[in-house]
């Protein structure tokens, strides 16, 4: 759960700092480095948090590569953990495939999902468990209530009808977070992860509580590219308000990345901006005289969903660039020789960033707690960062695109300021189940003249897998900032007239 400090952030959170650490120093042999890491994150001989010392090494060995960019090591053949690191050790590296990873001897092997009888069954006498079975897999045994395996269909009637809560329901963690359903077991029970199916999300990131599936990431490009003079620019995503703490604020952030090494930082509301105009004209003409509905583009893991399991709904999907492509593109119209960095909450954005078509407007993609790991390698005491500009440019809507509904609502708002009284319908979901659960109304054709608004996670960005804070209060911080502009709708932004020169291709 985002928000909660516990051992698993703790490990992740090391790495990051350990990976920014060896990037800084200017007289690191780096592949002696990343072999001693493990033993200065876990000194000493006994084991901390698993049986071995030593695995819990190779797990943090895994972790490192993962960090850099590398891919995982194959387990079952002898590979030195600096293998690969040259080619690592670049100012150009893109994320190699696959982005999300799992190290198969961190996994627990959890269960499937089952429904349990817990000691808390109490033997009464009315059975309602029994009672209201399909498929007679209840059965009392000494007097307690004992679920058949074989024939039980986790339909949860029983979890119902149980007066004393007593039968619960245990299941995969990570599984139970895939609105794809991409995780199942292999033949030894640990998790694996069908690539056709995954979007990327980053859910199963931080709902594994054994930390054994991680991304891949830039960090160490992103130093290296400021270290060999190179012009980095930080594109700030809205979700950013708050999640280096309370005390943070936007000008204080601002003011701390230029303490890393970034030459300017902007806000990708500008971007979110630019994309609210372009979707409301695109509304505007298409729903519903040329297609029944229109589904919102931001979100990169709920667009790649949409497209997968309803690939006739493709057309559907704005084809507005992204608030991180706009903002990007016009920076590297204004700087063409800059690196554009996009630092935000997700893991799709990772994905998002290494096609093609992207690749030139976004060199590298990091998370906030990638970011939070570059800050203490540095030192960088974020409180006490001597004020710098404040981030003004994006409008209020703009910002609120980090919430659930707030894409929507920006658009609506484009819409009903332009043509005052228009009805616009919206629908939004956060979720990737959720997301499937609309979709499939729209199939229905119980959406139709609809703008639907999908969030691959719960609560929008803010709930991203990189993020730092809890959903609630960064929603509420977001929410906050997002009333502080005197600019109030895209239509408002200094930089609408630029969107055709960006969309250009």
């Amino acid at each position: 759960m985002r928000g909660i400090y516990n051992s698993v952030t703790d490990i992740r959170r090391k790495v990051f700092t350990a990976i920014a650490e060896m990037a800084y120093d200017d007289n690191t042999d780096y592949a002696r480095r990343i072999e001693e890491i493990p033993y200065e994150i876990l000194p000493g001989t006994d084991a901390k948090y698993r049986n071995s010392i030593f695995l819990e090494r190779a797990i943090v060995g895994e972790r490192l590569r993962l960090g850099m960019g590398l891919p995982i090591r194959n387990m079952g053949e002898f590979s030195a953990l600096s293998d690969g690191i040259e080619e690592s050790t670049i100012a150009e590296k893109y994320y190699d495939d696959p982005l999300v990873n799992i190290i198969q001897f961190a996994c627990n092997a959890c269960p499937e999902k089952q429904i349990l009888v817990t000691n808390a069954c109490q033997g009464c006498l009315s059975h309602q468990c029994t009672e209201v079975c399909p498929k007679d897999a209840i059965h009392i045994v000494n007097g307690k209530s004992l679920i058949d395996q074989d024939k039980c269909i986790k339909c949860g009637r029983c979890m119902d009808a149980c007066p004393y809560h007593a039968i619960t329901k245990m299941e995969r963690p990570c599984a139970a977070s895939c609105g794809m359903d991409a995780i199942s077991s292999d033949e030894d029970g640990k998790a694996q992860i069908d690539y056709d199916k995954c979007v990327s999300c980053g859910m199963c990131l931080v709902n594994c509580p054994f930390g054994a599936i991680v991304d891949k990431g830039q960090i160490f490009q992103t130093i290296y590219a400021m270290k060999e003079g190179h012009e980095v620019i930080a594109a700030v995503a809205p979700a950013f308000v708050g999640q280096f703490g309370p005390s943070v604020t936007p000008d204080k952030l601002k003011g701390a990345l230029k303490e890393l090494g970034f030459a300017d930082v902007v806000e990708v509301a500008i971007g979110a901006d630019l994309c609210t105009i372009e979707e409301a004209a695109d509304f505007l003409d298409k729903v519903p005289e040329k297609q029944p509905f229109m589904a919102t583009s931001c979100c990169p893991a709920w667009s790649v969903m949409a497209k997968k399991l309803f690939p006739q709904f493709a057309p559907y999907i704005s084809m507005a660039l992204t608030p991180m492509v706009l903002t990007a593109r016009m920076i590297k119209k204004d700087h063409p020789n800059a690196k554009v960095v996009f630092i935000g909450p997700c893991a799709a954005k990772k994905l998002e960033a290494s096609r093609k078509s992207v690749r030139s407007d976004v060199d590298f993609v990091l998370t906030f707690e990638e970011v939070m790991g570059m800050f203490e390698a540095k030192n960088i005491n974020l409180e006490q960062i001597t004020v710098s500009e404040p981030l003004t440019e994006g409008t209020n809507d703009g910002r609120g695109f980090a919430v659930s509904g707030g894409v929507a609502n920006a658009v609506k708002n484009v819409i009903q300021k332009e043509h005052p009284g228009m009805e616009v319908k919206v629908q939004t979901a956060e979720g990737l189940k959720n997301c499937k659960t609309m979709l499939m109304m729209a199939k229905a054709g119980r959406l139709n003249g609809y703008l639907l608004e999908g969030m691959a996670c719960p609560g929008g960005c803010v709930a991203g897998a990189g993020t730092l804070q809890p959903i609630s209060t960064s929603s509420a911080l977001v929410k906050k900032y997002a009333t502080e502009n005197d600019k109030r709708t895209a239509d408002e932004s200094p930089y609408g007239h630029r969107l055709e020169e960006l969309t250009q291709e």
